[in-house]
């Protein structure tokens, strides 16, 4: 992927290196690293620069990103995306339930990973895939992917300080009470399973869930949840402990009666661009099995 990221140097920034300017800018020193061995990858005033001239007020710095390798082991698959935004940094997709995020020994070709590498060859692109909010498998909604190595790194540093704001939508089963809370339950790997987790006072990481009930009927929750931490299979979890599990879900509240997968959805993020730091929102509605659940109450 080529992209040119222009920066106009005021006053502020006047008599900072290159490589400093940049740094306040989020990028990282893997970023400078790879940027410095592409050619001519930075230009002030039409002059190539090196990361560790000084820039003055009025300067207008571009950044020549060159990037032509492509994700190894993701063949390119002809599947339909729902992309909700897409600029020259990032891209936003709504993703369905059932698609994996990325290749797996079970799911080598249909994963979203491969939608997207299909997307850029047929544009003549070249493909690295950074997904920077990962979602299970059956678990549908919004996710954000980079689309070069710096707003790569930015948006991964930005998640890291919990700086992505996410909001999930979950079906639970029965009256969920308190209606409104904070779940603080570590968690680790459940003993004797690659795959499950488990709450773990004594050896988990930190996860911290904050919930809202939405609405109640027919003796199940419609539950706004929004996250602190990232943990595998967090809400899933959080939402067992306390007595209230997603409907459908096989491996914690395996309960198909009223849907095939469990009902949680990525209904919406937030954050700052990695590069023009404006503000971004994005919102996808409930999906058609979820709605349906619903409905029938």
């Amino acid at each position: 992927m080529n992209r040119t990221i222009d920066y106009q140097i005021t006053e502020i920034d006047s008599g900072l290196r290159v490589e400093q300017f940049l740094r306040r800018r989020g990028y990282s020193a893997q970023n400078l690293a790879c940027i410095k061995r592409m050619p001519q990858s930075v230009i002030v005033n039409g002059s190539h620069y090196y990361m560790r001239d000084k820039l003055s007020a009025g300067d207008c710095l571009s950044i020549r990103i060159q990037e032509a390798e492509c994700s190894k082991k993701i063949p390119p698959a002809d599947i339909p995306l729902d992309i909700v935004y897409e600029d020259e940094d990032i891209i936003v997709v709504n993703k369905p339930a059932g698609m994996p995020i990325h290749p797996s020994m079970n799911n080598y070709e249909n994963s979203m990973a491969n939608a997207l590498a299909w997307y850029y060859k047929s544009q003549g692109k070249p493909f690295i895939f950074r997904c920077c909010n990962r979602l299970d498998r059956d678990t549908s909604g919004l996710t954000v992917v980079a689309k070069h190595l710096v707003s790569g790194s930015i948006l991964s540093a930005m998640s890291c300080r919990r700086q992505i704001s996410r909001e999930y939508l979950a079906i639970a089963k029965g009256e969920v009470f308190p209606p409104s809370g904070t779940i603080d339950a570590p968690l680790s790997r459940k003993p004797g399973t690659v795959i499950e987790r488990c709450v773990d006072f004594e050896h988990g990481e930190t996860a911290i869930t904050h919930y809202r009930t939405v609405s109640v009927k027919n003796g199940h929750s419609l539950v706004s949840l929004h996250l602190e931490t990232g943990r595998t299979h967090q809400i899933r979890i959080h939402m067992k402990h306390i007595g209230y599990p997603l409907i459908g879900d096989y491996l914690y509240n395996p309960d198909t009666r009223r849907i095939n997968r469990q009902a949680l959805h990525s209904r919406r993020l937030c954050f700052s661009h990695p590069v023009t730091a404006e503000h971004m929102e994005f919102t996808a509605p409930l999906p058609d099995d979820m709605a349906a659940v619903l409905s029938s109450f």
